[in-house]
Order: structure tokens, then sequence, then C-alpha cells
């Protein structure tokens, strides 16, 4: 089940009508300890935007950090040496090998490689002749020992229990997506960038701890790059990817000392692929249409009203999008998310209630990515994502909108689940458990945001192309 992240969205409609103060007893001021004061104001200090400003900008430096080439030699040589001290544990105590040769020659290696990393602690190059050599050593003497190592490391892994998710922290993160996507075309892009940015810093590490190394700058450049041109360039956006495709493999061609592998040209291609073009779409989407009436229109026109006497006390310089920041895509755009995030908590509690048949029975890769993951599950979250797609399409007025509504939120509930799976499977293979650690409890970036990025492309593609041809049906 996604984490309190789906309680930010499931807190979206209720958002602008209810808060947590209605569903505390009301209490006199000189009845309010002072623990409890206390313990407000560190709350209302833990969200406050220099805290939460601060805390992003030393996550953006960590990231850097540890995807920098310095922390690539160091990383190799941590590996390196981890390996080695594995087989002179094996060496010394049970093998099922005894060719006395070979144990020589391998103490030998051994010997010499841990020698040489004592004696430069730097290493001159992740890939150089030396580490080369005693990497493919001591890889394939932890592969023919593998069978050795794996039954005395078979023990289960304990597995912490989560702790209670905090409501009102889903009520301020619901509030504050609410208020992004209903921000405007700039303030919307600006953050979605800062967003993505971090995304691509903790794939990139993903991708590091598997020992392949990326065009990192060039990626992120690219990633940033592509949400900025669908915002200012929209007919340019396409490019993007092409562009900076290109321009990395020109940096592979000529800025490097060695030639390229194939995974570091394919992971470079994938982090712009995946985190970079795909979600830029959802500001092509954030930009389409113009603002439309809703049958909820008579239930913000006063919100809408004060909006619109607060913008004319702007600067006359801003864009028209801040003061008037509700467009159609906008409003697509909420509902999308909101059948996104829905169709995973539905999963989780059908598949927990009624959940029977394993996704691997249907397709073994699937299962092996995510075993806990039921059929039963799949069509739950596809049910509660069709509801609240034919309440969506009921409420920005679709043609059809009992049956074009609901087969939308079931096409939005299966892409959120090739998202899921997709982050599942590259977390896999790194190894981790999570991407990040950005949010307490719940992950990265990239921990919170997978389900929403292949729905992207299907969201512009309907509403540029599908809404219009719906609607001609109608005139």
């Amino acid at each position: 089940m996604r984490t309190s992240f789906l309680f930010l969205l499931a807190t979206l409609v209720c958002a602008s009508s209810f808060t947590a103060v209605r569903y505390v007893t009301p209490v006199r001021s000189h009845q309010i300890s002072k623990h409890t004061r206390t313990s407000l104001n560190s709350k209302a200090h833990r969200y406050s935007p220099r805290r939460i400003s601060s805390k992003y900008s030393s996550y953006l430096t960590r990231l850097w950090t540890e995807t920098s080439i310095g922390s690539r030699k160091s990383l190799t040589r941590k590996k390196l040496v981890k390996s080695c001290k594995i087989l002179e544990k094996l060496l010394d105590t049970d093998v099922e090998f005894r060719d006395e040769e070979l144990v020589l020659a391998l103490r030998e290696t051994l010997v010499t490689t841990l020698k040489s990393l004592e004696d430069q602690p730097q290493v001159a190059s992740p890939q150089s002749s030396s580490s080369q050599t005693s990497a493919a050593v001591t890889a394939s003497l932890t592969s023919l020992t593998s069978s050795t190592s794996s039954t005395s490391s078979t023990s289960p892994t304990k597995q912490k229990k989560k702790g209670s998710r905090s409501v009102l922290r889903g009520v301020l993160m619901g509030v504050a997506v609410a208020v992004w996507v209903f921000s405007g075309n700039y303030i919307f892009t600006s953050l979605f960038t800062l967003m993505v940015l971090l995304g691509q810093l903790e794939y990139y590490r993903g991708v590091m701890s598997t020992g392949v190394y990326p065009a990192r700058k060039i990626s992120v450049l690219g990633s940033c790059a592509m949400f900025l041109t669908a915002l200012y360039f929209p007919s340019l956006h396409q490019l993007c990817l092409p562009a900076f495709s290109t321009l990395s493999m020109v940096w592979f061609l000529t800025a490097k000392r060695n030639a390229s592998s194939i995974s570091e040209i394919a992971t470079t291609f994938l982090g712009m692929f995946y985190i970079g073009y795909l979600p830029s779409f959802w500001v092509s989407v954030r930009m389409l249409g113009v603002r439309e009436h809703t049958r909820l229109a008579p239930i913000a026109a006063p919100i809408l009203s004060l909006l619109g006497r607060k913008a004319t006390s702007l600067p006359g310089w801003l864009p028209a999008a801040f003061p008037l920041p509700i467009t159609q895509g906008a409003i697509f755009t909420f509902w999308c998310w909101l059948a996104i995030a829905f169709s995973d908590v539905g999963a989780y509690f059908s598949g927990r209630k009624y959940g029977k048949t394993k996704l691997g029975e249907i397709s073994k890769a699937a299962g092996e990515t995510s075993p806990n993951k039921t059929v039963e599950g799949v069509i739950g979250g596809c049910l509660v994502s069709g509801g609240l797609g034919m309440l969506g399409a009921w409420v920005m007025k679709w043609p059809f909108w009992y049956l074009s509504g609901s087969v939308h939120g079931v096409i939005l509930a299966l892409l959120g689940l090739v998202g899921d799976l997709t982050a599942s499977m590259l977390k896999r293979d790194a190894g981790l458990k999570d991407f990040g650690d950005l949010i307490p409890e719940h992950g990265g970036v990239l921990d919170r945001v997978d389900s929403f990025i292949f729905s992207a492309p299907y969201a512009w593609f309907v509403m540029k192309f599908v809404l219009p041809w719906l609607k001609s049906f109608v005139m």
C-alpha cells in the first residue's frame, strides 16, 4: 500500500471544507498544558517554509555528493574490500572445493588486492585495469561459492513495523498538494522541477549501487529542461528527449577516457525517459484548456470571487496564471491524481481482505517484483479508481460520463500499477528497500510518485484528443 502519500490525495476533496480542528473537542486556553503548547509549536515549526527549504537543500546536497565521482570511487573500493573479505572468510572456513593449486592462487590474489587497497586509499579510477582484474577475480570467486554463502545467510530478515500514520500530517500534505495543483502553471512547474531533481539523483544513486555509472549531470539537466520546455515552449517539448540523448552520447564519446558500456548508456537514457520525459507531460496537461465551469462551480464561486478581487492588487507584470490558476487542465489533473492515489488504497484493502490469487500466478516477473500483490487487490483498485473517474467525469461534464469516466479510471489504475511494479523492479535489482529517506517512514520522492509516471502521457492524450473527440458527438 502506498503510505501517507495516499492520504494526502485522499484529503484533497475535503481539505477545503474540513480541518482537523473540527474533530478536536474545544478546550479553553488555560486548559492547554505547557507540554501541549510546546508540542504544537514544534509541529508548526516542523512544517514551516524555512524548515522545509532547509531539509530540501540538505537532502539535495547529500544526493549530489553521494552520486559524485569521489563517491563512485569510494563505492567501488568498498565493494572490492567487501568481496575480498568474503573470499578470505570462505577460504579459511568451509569451502566445498579443495583444489590446492586453485586455493593457493586465490589466496595470493586476495593478499595482493587487499595490500594494494590499503596502500592506495584513493582508487585511480573505478574502471582501472587493476580494479577490473581484482573485481573480476573476486566476482568469480563469490559466484563460485555462492551456494555455500547463501546457506549460511538464509535467516529471514526482521522487518520493523511502521509507526502509525499521522492524520494531521496527511491533512497538511493533502492541502499542500491541492494548493500545488491549483497554484498556476509557473508555480506548479517550478515545484515539479525541484521534485524531479531529487528523483533523478535518487535513481542514479540506486543505479550506482549496482556498479553502473551513468552520465548524471547531463541527465539531470535534460530532465529539468523537459519540464521548463513544456511550460515555455510546448511545441518543442517532444524534441527534448532526442536532443539530450544525442548530447549524452556526444559526452560518452568525447569526454570519457574509456569506452562506455551498454549499461551506462542504457541507464542514462532510462533516467531521462523515466523520470524526466514521462512525468513532464503533467505540465503539458496542466496548460491545456481554459477555465470552464464544472458542476461544483457554485460551491467554489466565493473562493474564486475572492481570488479575483485579490488579483486586482497584484503587480501587472505577473502572468495571468498566478491570479487565475484554475484551468480545465488543473481540474483534470486533480481528478486523475485522486483516482490514481485511491486505486492504491482500494487495492490494499481489497487485497488484504479478499486476496487469495497472487499476481505471480498470472505473471511470474510481476510476482517476483512484488510478491504481496494479488489479483483481487488489482481488481479492487480498478473498481475504486473507476468510481472516482466516473465521479470526476460527472463533475467535469464529460460526454457519456458514466462510461468514459469509468474506463478512464480503470486505465489510470492499471498504469499506476505498471509504475509501481517498475519502481519495485528497479529497487529489487539495486538491492534497495526505498529510493531515499526524504520523508520519514515513507521513503524518497520516487517511492511516492512512481504510480503517477506512466499515466502522464495517457492523461495528456485524453485531454488533448479524446475529450474533444467525445464532445464532437454531443455538439
